[in-house]
């Protein structure tokens, strides 16, 4: 029998990704809603702060990201938002917990699925041209190519967790967090 959802207590947590070399990327604050059989979940609401050098932006609709023991970070949209899409996901190094901390390094590719159904992979004109200037070493090539077909793959065929019924459950938890005086 599984975790309930409600079971572990929800923590601060500070989500940090960084580009190949340690260049600073995004960085956020979120809540860990609590961990399934597919890894943490991460609530982010309605308003949560992203900041990279140079930028900002907020979100306009409530998140929630999953950290796998697996090399991404996917993270599922709220309707009501500007969003272009449900599922967003970053292709990355293998997510690590550092205390409060999860830490990953994006390695430019990403898989989305927009509102209608439709995925496709994107940035892969980013990942080229990082692949030779920031000298992503072969494994690392490797590791980014074979994760991304495999996450477009699984996201093609809704399986899970990106199959609709998991991340809302973790959606309704953000709510019920949310509206916790």
């Amino acid at each position: 029998m599984g975790l309930s959802l409600y079971d572990e207590p929800v923590t601060a947590t500070r989500l940090v990704f960084d580009k190949w070399g340690g260049h600073p990327h995004w960085e956020a604050d979120a809540l860990h809603l609590g961990d399934d059989e597919h890894g943490a979940w991460l609530g982010l609401p309605l308003g949560t702060a992203f900041k990279r050098p140079g930028a900002t932006f907020r979100t306009t609709e409530l998140q929630v990201a999953l950290v796998p023991e697996a090399p991404f970070v996917a993270t599922f949209y709220g309707r009501g938002g500007e969003a272009p899409c449900d599922l967003y996901v970053d292709i990355s190094t293998v997510p690590v917990l550092d205390g409060a901390t999860v830490r990953a390094t994006d390695l430019d590719l990403d898989v989305l699925r927009g509102w209608t159904g439709r995925v496709w992979v994107d940035d892969e004109d980013e990942f080229a041209d990082h692949r030779t200037r920031l000298g992503y070493p072969e494994e690392i090539v490797d590791l980014a190519l074979s994760s991304c077909e495999q996450v477009r793959r699984a996201v093609g065929s809704a399986l899970a967790p990106f199959d609709g019924p998991t991340a809302v459950r973790w959606m309704h938890r953000l709510e019920e967090v949310m509206m916790t005086p």
